[in-house]
């Protein structure tokens, strides 16, 4: 049985971005943990990350994130590209069984395993088990709604937690 479960939602609007992740964990068909914190803040409160998969495979690769921010003074892109050069090349890396969404105020990338960096048509994006119905949401509610990210982010995993039973409404939220 592995540990999986998780919903990782992202939204920019008027360059703020807001990014939300559910709080449950599961091992099998049990709910392990309700109120677990799949984002943080990396360099230096500038850019938003959440995690889809392993976690300590995705605490891993957050690591290696942020040396690669530092070392590109802060560029997201660049960053993100370097990273998925090395989880692609370097045989360890490889073998991690996760997923990053990272962003900025001006731009939401997916970060995979197979050395892909994403950026989505719209400034909208969705990591995790729930990913399909938060991304719906969000995307119905950025095209005909006035509300803020963080509001867009709030109602959209909402949403998914009700239709997802991999995703609960305990939410961890951090906006830029």
């Amino acid at each position: 049985m592995t540990f999986h479960g998780t919903t990782i939602l992202a939204v920019i609007k008027n360059r703020k971005l807001a990014l939300a992740g559910d709080g449950q964990v599961t091992l099998g068909h049990q709910i392990i943990k309700t109120n677990a914190k799949k984002i943080r803040r990396l360099f230096n409160n500038k850019v938003l990350g959440g995690f889809a998969g392993q976690t300590a495979d995705a605490l891993t690769l957050f690591e290696r994130f942020e040396a690669k921010l530092e070392a590109a003074s802060g560029n997201l892109k660049k960053a993100a590209v370097e990273l998925a050069k090395d989880w692609r090349m370097d045989r360890a890396l490889r073998r991690l069984e996760a997923m990053l969404l990272v962003g900025d105020n001006e731009q939401i990338l997916i970060i995979s395993g197979q050395g892909d960096v994403l950026e989505p048509d719209e400034p909208i994006a969705a990591i995790g088990s729930g990913a399909a119905m938060a991304m719906a949401a969000a995307k119905a509610l950025f095209r005909h709604t006035e509300l803020p990210s963080d509001e867009i982010v709030k109602s959209a995993m909402s949403i998914a937690a009700e239709h997802c039973i991999y995703t609960n409404a305990k939410l961890s939220l951090e906006v830029l």
